[in-house]
């Protein structure tokens, strides 16, 4: 249950910048270059889950420790990528 409440979209860009406490426009800025992907409503509305205000805080940590944009970009997608992997991993763990 926890992971479809982490997923679910709920915050609208002005909620989820005051939660992040960053301005809007960082948000818009991390959806251009990649690093965020809000669900987007059928009116284009952004929608935020709690996992992309998570992986927000990570963009900032990462920010904060000097690596530029399109440093965190594939610092993110190698994070993905091994989180997908260890989930084909667990997977097959628990099938065999």
């Amino acid at each position: 249950m926890s992971e479809v409440k982490s997923t679910r979209p709920v915050y609208g860009i002005a909620v989820a910048a005051e939660l992040v406490e960053l301005p809007e426009a960082t948000l818009r800025l991390y959806e251009r270059r990649g690093l965020l992907v809000p669900f987007r409503s059928p009116g284009g509305t952004r929608r935020y889950s709690d996992d992309d205000l998570v992986r927000v805080r990570r963009v900032e940590r990462l920010r904060e420790a000097g690596v530029n944009l399109v440093g965190i970009r594939r610092v993110l997608h190698l994070e993905d990528e091994n989180g997908r992997l260890r989930q084909e991993l667990d997977d097959a763990d628990q099938t065999g």
